[in-house]
């Protein structure tokens, strides 16, 4: 902070003295280090070369190999809460981040609105004299405030970034994405054909940034928060990459936990006589049956065959992320920078199980409620990876790349908590090439950075009396190998699925995240020994009853301090009790009195959770135009080649096209366009019943002024458009194109004006509000 003046003010300047200092921003400690800290998503311990995987990360092999490879560092389970705890160093229901943005709740642990007294990491370090970047993913600004119309208090520049460029949502399309930079939502510099993936121009954004910095400000540290979107659906690579791993995983998943764990022993990263888990280690009827894997022997040959080149899609993406990172560790040891530059190369949680079983060519039918149909996604093997997919392997490959452990990402047992984590610093760290056992945890992250910088966390920010931080530094074990653990306690919860670690044991419930009904006290608790049992394969339970007990009123205990209570597993599909109590919470209808919406051109893309909800239900949507001859382009679109909607003209015609999941082909209804002059032209959609997966299905019809031109039965989604957050646009498309009548282009609207398009769902704005809220809370 800028101290007090000490200059003199007379009443002229003549007999005055300034005080420059006085307003100068603190500078950093002398010889304070930059920081780099990598953040993959949807990612497990045994997927990657420094830990025994078969994917190979040269890059971090090499940071390894300077630095230490952490063999017991911990996340939340899930992307958005791990990122809290990287955003402000406290737990995650601290920052009223229990879950993912999408799926909050009025309670202040559940909100997804971090808090004045969690102030951030980067806030302290930029008073501090650092400056400050974010680069990738988001998924922290809460659900009500992405539009261009909210406060912007959280994004990444209200909280304390001097640079934003990335994506805001949870996932974005690596061919197409959904960008921001600063405060704003922005087109993708170039596309795919021209050598466009988001991994390569988050890189670049990356570089120019520190540049930028250095070549103005040489002496001033920066801090980087580099969040590409790998390894999270959809897997997207570079065909040189994906092909690089043909056949590496054709012995199947369960061939691959095999071999991959005595691979993970003899490095280090687990103890001799770590044992494997089962596949499917729950209970039946504890957790969903989309979270089951198949055995790999009672799949066919093409399944077999699928499966694996998903894997190798995943892989691939993988490594050319990996690649990308080096592009900037090599930049920073050509400029000088990287023997001073403390980098944290990890993931925020385990790997994803959210492919079910099957795994998919387009993720949005499973979180749509619609069943992927196989003889399609066989058809589609030569595509996954490309635009043309949107694919996620199967739940094998989730258990496989989480290899001892029990499940994945979302549990918390070992597979959805127990992640990679390379530390390397060779200006703070002596050893090399060495593996840490401490146990830690991602809260963790803030108090190593800080006191590798010199710096301390304020007891008072910006006014607000702050909370402390959860965790407790790592720098300890730097240079000390066999220092004991520093952190004693350590709580876990997820869609009611809890768990706590209290010096080397570790308590867990049987409640599945998915399947939980509530009756927490009926739970059972499972009890572990992690030093000796790090896969947690042998229940101690029955054993040891008192440790149960104590563990239980510790977690409880820790519940109450950190706002994890109250408890949310609620079921709001299928069981009516739960949906009504789901609504009574701060969630309200998402459309005005009117049921009508009014958007304009020249505005910028809006997010699909914040644009008129089209999905199961009736709806109208009328464009107030002035045509002419030569009058052609996109008058709305919402959604991409995997889903969507759009009305535009071409070629003389009018044109509305639904894209249903992504399935051939296209529902078009077209006509004649409109003579010259000013016409409302639009369409309406009557849903008349339900399908089998409840899809919308009823009459269409087009309309010029006031007459139908065409009609024909459509089916239209519950869930939603784009999982990557590909919103409604007046006036174009953005990224990927709705309909393939004009793929590959934004197609602008020329020739013309749009003055206005509505958007009318007044008709059944409250017929399914549960399908609604099925989409809300589908994505995690």
């Amino acid at each position: 902070m800028a101290r007090e003046f000490r200059g003199k003010i007379e009443l002229d300047v003549r007999d005055s003295q300034g005080d420059w200092e006085a307003f100068l921003p603190q500078k950093a400690p002398q010889g304070a280090p930059n920081v780099l800290v990598v953040l993959y998503d949807d990612t497990g311990q045994a997927a990657w070369s420094p830990y025994g995987g078969r994917i190979q990360m040269p890059t971090m092999e090499r940071l390894a190999a300077g630095g230490l490879t952490y063999s017991q560092w911990h996340t939340t389970a899930l992307c958005s809460p791990t990122r809290s705890t990287f955003l402000t160093g406290r737990n995650h229901h601290l920052n009223g981040f229990a879950t993912i943005s999408e799926s909050s709740t009025g309670f202040p642990g559940y909100s997804s609105h971090i808090p004045p007294s969690s102030a951030s990491m980067a806030s302290v370090l930029r008073e501090a004299g650092w400056s400050t970047f974010w680069v990738g993913k988001n998924h922290n600004v809460p659900i009500d405030e992405w539009t261009m119309g909210a406060s912007k208090k959280r994004w990444p520049l209200g909280q304390g970034f001097d640079q934003f460029y990335g994506f805001i949502g949870g996932e974005t399309n690596q061919w197409f994405p959904s960008l921001a930079e600063g405060n704003r939502y922005i087109d993708q510099p170039y596309p795919p054909e021209d050598g466009y993936h988001l991994s390569k121009d988050l890189a670049d954004q990356a570089l120019r940034m520190i540049r930028d910095s250095k070549q103005t400000e040489p002496d001033k540290p920066w801090y980087l928060w580099f969040c590409p979107g790998a390894n999270h659906a959809p897997h997207h690579a570079p065909q040189e990459y994906i092909d690089k791993y043909k056949g590496v995983f054709d012995d199947g998943y369960e061939a691959y936990r095999e071999w991959v764990l005595p691979r993970m022993i003899e490095r280090g990263i687990l103890p001799e006589g770590t044992e494997l888990t089962d596949l499917n280690p729950m209970p039946d009827g504890t957790f969903s049956e989309t979270d089951r894997v198949r055995p790999w022997g009672e799949l066919n040959e093409k399944e077999q065959a699928m499966f694996c080149r998903m894997a190798e899609v995943y892989a691939g993406l993988s490594e050319y992320t990996d690649a990308q990172v080096g592009r900037i560790v090599d930049y920073l040891e050509e400029s000088g920078q990287l023997e001073n530059t403390l980098i944290l190369y990890c993931a925020d949680n385990g790997a994803s199980g959210e492919g079910s079983p099957n795994g998919s060519v387009n993720e949005g039918k499973i979180f749509g409620g619609y069943p992927d149909d196989l003889e399609q996604n066989l058809a589609m093997v030569d595509q996954l990876g490309t635009p043309d997919a949107y694919n996620h392997y199967p739940t094998g490959w989730a258990a496989a790349f989480s290899t001892p452990y029990r499940m994945f990402k979302r549990y918390v047992y070992q597979g959805g908590i127990s992640d990679p984590m390379v530390i390397h610093w060779p200006a703070g760290i002596a050893a090399r090439g060495e593996v840490r056992n401490q146990y830690h945890h991602c809260t963790d992250v803030v108090p190593t950075i800080l006191e590798a910088c010199g710096v301390e966390f304020p007891k008072v920010f910006d006014g607000v009396e702050q909370t402390p931080l959860s965790g407790v530094s790592m720098v300890y074990s730097f240079d000390e190998a066999e220092a004991p653990t520093r952190k004693e306690t350590q709580y876990y919860e997820m869609f009611g699925n809890r768990g706590i670690w209290h010096r080397g044991w570790k308590a867990v419930t049987e409640h599945g995240p998915v399947s939980g009904t509530g009756r927490f006290e009926e739970d059972r608790w499972q009890l572990f020994r992690t030093e000796t049992d790090r896969s947690e394969a042998h229940d101690m339970a029955g054993s040891h009853p008192e440790k149960v007990e104590e563990l239980k009123a510790l977690w409880l205990a820790e519940a109450a301090a950190n706002n994890v209570l109250p408890l949310n597993d609620l079921q709001i599909i299928g069981n009516p009790k739960d949906f009504e109590t789901f609504i009574k919470m701060e969630f309200s209808v998402p459309v005005p009195p009117t049921g009508q919406y009014t958007y304009y051109p020249g505005t910028s893309e809006i997010p699909e959770r914040s644009a008129a909800n089209v999905h199961g239900v009736s709806y109208k949507v009328l464009a107030d135009l002035d045509l002419t001859p030569g009058s052609a382009g996109v008058v709305f679109a919402h959604g991409s080649r995997f889903g969507g909607h759009a009305l535009f003209l071409k070629d003389g015609t009018l044109t509305y096209a639904y894209n249903f999941l992504g399935i051939p082909p296209e529902d078009r209804i077209s006509a004649p366009a409109p003579t010259s002059g000013r016409h409302v032209v639009g369409v309406d959609f009557a849903k008349e019943r339900m399908g089998e997966h409840r899809e919308g299905i009823g009459p269409l019809r087009l309309w010029i002024d006031d007459e139908v031109v065409a009609e024909q039965e459509i089916r239209t989604v519950l869930g939603h458009f784009s999982l990557c957050g590909e919103g409604l646009c007046i006036g174009y498309d953005s990224g990927d194109a709705v309909s393939r009548e004009y793929a590959g282009s934004r197609f602008e609207f020329t020739g013309g004006t749009i003055h206005k398009v509505v958007f009318d769902v007044a008709d059944d704005a409250y017929v399914d509000l549960e399908g609604h809220l099925r989409a809300a809370m589908a994505r995690d």
